[in-house]
């Protein structure tokens, strides 16, 4: 009786606890790239999670470029740019990619992934506003120290695979701490790919952490009026081989899973 009563009680305050699968069947995708990680994929309408490597899911990482939705999200709220068409004049310093080597808005530097666009509107935010918006979100360790314009890609913000699960999630369901209009330019620039079947929202990331690379892919498909979350991390000490295989490991599951077709 009592068992029944507790359950009643969890229904009524629906904190079930969610549905969690080991798939150690995607170990295969990332042997196919020979690729250490974690995948993490959270199906919304069946509030299920299916992981690999549920571990390193919950290990904090250097977010890199993945944080760049965050970082529109701040820019845009606090008026660092007025929207995502104002240019911003590139420093004429030249640097790796030449898609970065000009003037850009940020539906380009978001494309192109721009570290030094977003380096700009970070200073343009200031250290306050982003650690107020950071704290308010509970992104990750809301750890921001290491300097202003490079917390997130030296300094000492971590995040976990299941917090950028998280963290999409409330972006899709509106439930972050900014405006709307904020909330639906980044979902619109944060746009993958998109077809007649499928949209995909993502960005991917790369950095360096205790030696090791860490590469990112995290968004989410909207599809078979659902959206499904996704989060992937590799470490290697072999990026010239990996830098895309984040990307096709995703894919692959993806597909496997038929969320988007073959």
């Amino acid at each position: 009786m009592k068992s029944l009563i507790i359950f009643f009680i969890l229904i009524n305050f629906s904190i079930l606890p969610q549905s969690i699968v080991e798939r150690n069947d995607f170990k295969k995708f990332f042997n196919e790239y020979n690729q250490n990680g974690c995948f993490v994929l959270y199906n919304l309408n069946e509030d299920e999670y299916f992981k690999y490597n549920s571990e390193r899911c919950k290990e904090g990482f250097i977010p890199a470029s993945t944080f760049k939705i965050f970082n529109s999200l701040a820019s845009l709220e606090t008026g660092a740019v007025k929207d995502e068409n104002e240019i911003t004049k590139w420093d004429s310093v030249k640097r790796s990619y030449d898609t970065w080597n000009q003037d850009l808005d940020m539906k380009r530097a978001y494309k192109y992934s721009a570290v030094w666009f977003y380096q700009e509107l970070a200073r343009r935010v200031g250290y306050d506003k982003m650690k107020y918006y950071i704290e308010a979100n509970h992104y990750g360790n809301e750890n921001i120290n290491g300097g202003i314009d490079k917390f997130w890609l030296k300094g000492d913000l971590r995040i976990s695979p299941d917090e950028q699960i998280e963290f999409l999630k409330n972006l899709y369901l509106n439930k972050v701490k900014f405006s709307q209009r904020t909330i639906d330019i980044v979902k619109n620039i944060m746009i993958y790919e998109q077809n007649e079947d499928y949209t995909i929202r993502a960005k991917t990331g790369w950095g360096t952490q205790d030696n090791e690379e860490i590469g990112w892919f995290v968004g989410y498909v909207e599809a078979h009026n659902n959206a499904y979350f996704f989060a992937i991390n590799i470490g290697t000490t072999k990026p010239d081989e990996s830098f895309i295989s984040r990307i096709n490991i995703t894919y692959n599951i993806l597909k496997y899973l038929n969320i988007i077709k073959q």
